[in-house]
């Protein structure tokens, strides 16, 4: 079906699995889930967390990969469908004019947008604490890492794909040295990529995430506001368990909220979701839209371990958060 909302280019060859004929959920999971197992590569401990782009009529990724020494890295990899993928068993070697940050203490989390003339890469960076390391590409083959956006700590930095009143714009949600049990979804803006200013608190927890939330793929442009995709968290009995929702955000300020729905949309359920490395994690960090149809599919971590997908339409997602949202 034709999209009502977003005026975006098409994708036709977007990995894609119609919604099983029971159900009526507005989101649904990949059948052969996950799409990529912990062990791909050799040496690999898991495969999680990670972030997929259209590129030249195929796809390419950008991956954590947490390796048996439990080195937390990124490597870059490549897909003809979206669902098998070829990963460099090297990480990514990225070329920094600064030594002192380009020194690799560890890397984890990417975001890959396109902006302007090149993949922007974004991820949480280790220097002295977590904060966002952000580099660019053009090939995925050849990378370039520029200054950490922010001072530590922070995490989940994702970028928007295209500038707004003449700036770079960005998502971040400060943090702490370790697990940090609280957070909140920050926007900023910057001249070029380099000096971040004009901070502004966006959204924080709510009922079925009260502890902590963040950011997860980029934003997508649409006619009723920026679609934001975020996970949430909330303190269990037995630990933390990431959840992933929806927002609504004004397309001139998206520090404002149109609407955000109440529930959440995926929660961990399914095995690959409840056990593993980190059990209870669903935590969504790439979203592919056809533009032509509205086909969408995410492309989420589980468990800390391995790489999943799940499919919906955007028109449906966006009437959901509408229909969703909650009232004061």
């Amino acid at each position: 079906m034709a999209t009502r909302y977003t005026s975006l280019p098409a994708l036709p060859n977007i990995p894609w699995e119609a919604r099983p004929h029971d159900s009526s959920e507005v989101i649904w999971r990949y059948s052969r889930n996950p799409v990529i197992p912990r062990n791909l590569i050799p040496r690999a401990n898991s495969i999680f967390n990670s972030a997929v782009v259209p590129f030249e009529g195929k796809f390419a990724g950008v991956f954590r990969i947490d390796d048996t020494r439990r080195v937390m890295n990124l490597y870059r990899g490549s897909s003809m469908d979206g669902f098998n993928w070829q990963i460099d068993p090297q990480p990514i070697n990225f070329v920094c004019d600064d030594p002192e940050i380009a020194a690799f203490q560890y890397r984890y989390d990417p975001r890959v947008c396109w902006c302007e003339d090149r993949y922007w890469v974004t991820w949480c960076n280790g220097y002295h604490g977590p904060t966002i390391g952000i580099g660019y590409t053009q090939d995925f083959i050849n990378f370039t890492q520029i200054e950490n956006a922010l001072l530590p700590f922070n995490r989940n930095g994702v970028l928007f794909p295209r500038q707004i009143h003449g700036k770079y714009t960005m998502f971040s949600r400060p943090s702490d040295n370790g697990h940090t049990p609280f957070g909140d979804i920050y926007y900023s803006e910057s001249p070029d990529m380099i000096h971040w200013g004009h901070h502004r608190w966006v959204l924080g927890p709510g009922s079925w995430c009260y502890t902590k939330v963040g950011a997860g793929p980029t934003p997508i442009e649409t006619s009723e506001g920026w679609l934001l995709i975020y996970h949430g968290v909330l303190t269990s009995c037995n630990g933390y368990v990431y959840s992933m929702s929806a927002a609504l955000l004004d397309l001139d300020q998206p520090w404002k909220v149109i609407a955000r729905a109440a529930p959440y949309l995926i929660s961990p359920q399914m095995l690959y979701e409840c056990v593993g490395d980190v059990p209870n994690v669903v935590f969504p960090c790439a979203a592919l839209l056809d533009g032509a149809t509205g086909r969408m599919a995410i492309y989420y971590g589980a468990a800390d371990t391995v790489t999943a997908l799940a499919f919906t339409h955007v028109d449906d997602l966006v009437d959901w958060v509408k229909a969703e949202a909650i009232r004061n």
